[in-house]
């Protein structure tokens, strides 16, 4: 399985909007998956089901 790149672009309470790098596509998500520490502009992979700060 190949993993994704993702631009965090927005942080409303416990959600984020994540902007997929390659096709634009944007996704809302919990900020509990996302990796301790991460903010507004930066980028992380996702791949087997989690998230790593790039």
């Amino acid at each position: 399985m190949d993993g994704y790149d993702y631009v965090l672009l927005i942080i409303e309470g416990e959600y984020a909007t994540l902007k997929r790098v390659d096709n634009g596509e944007e996704m809302f998500i919990a900020m509990a998956l996302l990796p301790p520490g991460v903010d507004v502009g930066n980028r992380v992979h996702y791949e087997n089901f989690e998230f790593s700060l790039i």
